[in-house]
């Protein structure tokens, strides 16, 4: 069976903490060991499987016959699974899966894994084309994590145009979840991260009989309260320096009278920025590696400093989304799936409108091998050289970065505001859009590496 390590990053942020009002869930999506190709895909009803069999337990399953169509990222190489990472449906749900979590030994001896049950491989093509929101898609997936188990522990993030949900699973049968406050972000970077709950809330659901397992088996540590990361979750030493500090810091910018330490073990999990959050903001935040502390990879500081801490942004990034449901336009235009391929220092961020039936060649057909004319691969060369020598290539990379932006948000808004009411011609209208980002996707990651080879042989 395919096994995560620790991997990945999400960042999930309230439409009332947004600057433009909208809903977004974010993930870094990390890979190990030799480069795992993604590709940008539409499935549509017909190419949804009406039986679904795991291609790395012998779970199986007969599923609704009335699914909708959504995009999605899966892996190129799909022997061990679709992992299909990140989407939106055709009813504006968008569903990201998953943030490899942790539990303790307590809850894992009471609630074993399941080898034969449901994981990261599965999620979004199990869920995510049968729901209509955010909360019937924590439903969903807590209903078939609590009748066929699950393998793995994660963190696993829904949207709609009004609501955030966030759910954890814990052990292999039980789980969590809590609906975001709309002035709220929340980054998560591989713990267990629920803190304060209550299981009275309507903003809070969890696993039938979660509360009695806590009673029966005496997990909870305090008196007054229920912290769902005190009872289920870790306090290691890699939490310390592998997780914690990417919370730490972008807590830290966002919230600038924070004062914690980036070892902390008891972060909030709900934090609130003191200015509402761009998109740019959330892509910074994706690509950050501790500027401007000693922690930075890519700083000026001792290396005991700068290897200290698991940065955000590093050189195992395979994909980037940001999942935005915009409330200030029309809902066939709302679903944005913002994507970059490769590591998220050196690279760009497409705003790819959702509401289509067909991807941008560029970003579907990426090849298993290097091309030099693919996407996914120039990203992977240019953070490789970029390694090499940071400084030399970051005002570079800004000004790639910053240039792609304005053609992206040119002909965002030229789509955006041109009136076309039927159905069909709004997909063709929008996959032309999205065609023509793709193009300067390509470009300008073609000639950021091409002035970054320059340099170096100056």
């Amino acid at each position: 069976m395919k096994r995560k390590n620790k991997a990945c990053t999400t960042l999930l942020v309230g439409k009332k903490a947004a600057s433009d009002g909208s809903t977004m869930i974010a993930r870094i999506e990390d890979g190990f060991e030799k480069p795992n190709p993604q590709h940008f895909v539409v499935v549509s009803p017909e190419q949804q499987p009406r039986r679904y069999c795991s291609s790395i337990t012998s779970f199986e399953l007969e599923l609704p016959q009335n699914p909708l169509r959504y995009t999605s990222t899966p892996d190129l190489d799909d022997r061990f699974g679709i992992w299909a990472g990140g989407g939106i449906n055709s009813q504006n749900v968008a569903m990201t899966a998953c943030e490899t979590i942790t539990n303790n030994d307590r809850i894992l001896a009471i609630d074993p894994l399941v080898d034969t049950g449901i994981g990261e491989a599965d999620f979004i093509t199990l869920v995510l084309p049968y729901i209509h929101s955010a909360k019937e898609g924590v439903l969903r997936l807590g209903k078939l994590i609590e009748t066929y188990g699950t393998y793995e522990i994660n963190g696993i993030a829904f949207s709609d145009s009004d609501e955030i949900w966030y759910l954890e699973t814990i052990g292999g049968h039980h789980w969590a979840a809590v609906r975001i406050p709309d002035e709220a972000f929340v980054l998560v970077s591989n713990r267990l991260a629920i803190d304060h709950f209550d299981f009275n809330s309507p903003d809070n659901l969890s696993a039938t009989g979660l509360q009695d397992l806590i009673e029966k088996h005496q997990l909870n540590p305090t008196n007054d309260e229920l912290n769902l990361r005190d009872i289920f979750g870790t306090f290691t030493n890699g939490d310390q320096h592998y997780n914690n500090p990417r919370v730490w810091y972008i807590q830290k910018v966002f919230c600038k009278n924070n004062s914690s330490h980036p070892e902390d073990q008891d972060l909030p999990f709900l934090a609130y920025p003191d200015k509402k959050l761009t998109i740019e903001d959330v892509r910074w935040a994706l690509s950050s590696h501790y500027q401007n502390t000693p922690y930075d990879p890519y700083g000026e500081g001792e290396m005991s400093d700068k290897s200290r801490y698991r940065s955000i942004a590093l050189n195992r990034n395979e994909e980037t989304h940001i999942l935005q449901i915009r409330n200030n336009v029309s809902k066939e235009i709302a679903a944005i799936h913002w994507l970059a391929f490769g590591p998220n220092t050196f690279n760009t961020l497409v705003p790819f409108y959702a509401n289509i039936t067909q991807t941008p060649t560029i970003f579907n057909e990426i090849g298993s091998t290097f091309k030099a004319n693919d996407i996914y691969w120039l990203s992977k060369a240019a953070a490789l050289l970029g390694d090499s020598n940071f400084s030399r290539f970051e005002t570079l990379r800004d000004e790639t970065v910053s240039e792609a932006m304005i053609e992206y948000r040119k002909i965002q808004l030229a789509t955006d505001s041109c009136e076309v009411e039927d159905g069909q011609m709004i997909q063709d209208h929008l996959e032309i859009a999205n065609n023509k980002m793709a193009e300067i996707a390509l470009t300008k990651m073609n000639e950021l590496l091409g002035e970054m080879i320059k340099r170096l042989g100056k």
